[in-house]
């Protein structure tokens, strides 16, 4: 049975950092391209950063372009998403979730998302 626990969350203030990270278990990791995603209260999930199998390529929403890295370690089957200069707007829970290529998870929350998430991570921006 696939397993996605996320951690790393917690309360910051605006203009600090987190990172998070996210373990899977039944599966093989180094199989799928890997993404994260939020969700604001009130609002709906969406589609934060991804990244392939190999490292080869990132992707990120428009809203965390440049404070945000996604990244991988094969080795260990970690996904991280290190959040730098966080904003009251960064306020969510954060989720990961596996596809077969890193298309799909940018268009995941469009197809109605996925059967199955993690408990996520909740990270709060506040002063």
């Amino acid at each position: 049975q696939v397993q996605l626990v996320e951690s790393g969350g917690g309360p910051v203030l605006p203009g600090g950092s987190l990172r998070l990270s996210c373990v899977a278990s039944g599966l093989t990791f180094r199989y799928y391209d890997w993404g994260w995603f939020r969700q604001a209260p009130g609002k709906e999930r969406e589609f934060v950063a991804a990244i392939t199998r190999t490292s080869g390529y990132r992707s990120y929403a428009d809203a965390v372009k440049g404070p945000f890295t996604v990244s991988i370690d094969k080795e260990k089957g970690l996904l991280f998403l290190q959040m730098n200069d966080l904003k009251p707007e960064d306020t969510g829970t954060y989720y990961c979730n596996k596809d077969d290529n890193a298309y799909g998870l940018e268009r995941a929350m469009k197809r109605g998302g996925y059967d199955y998430w993690g408990q996520g991570t909740q990270v709060t921006v506040s002063s």
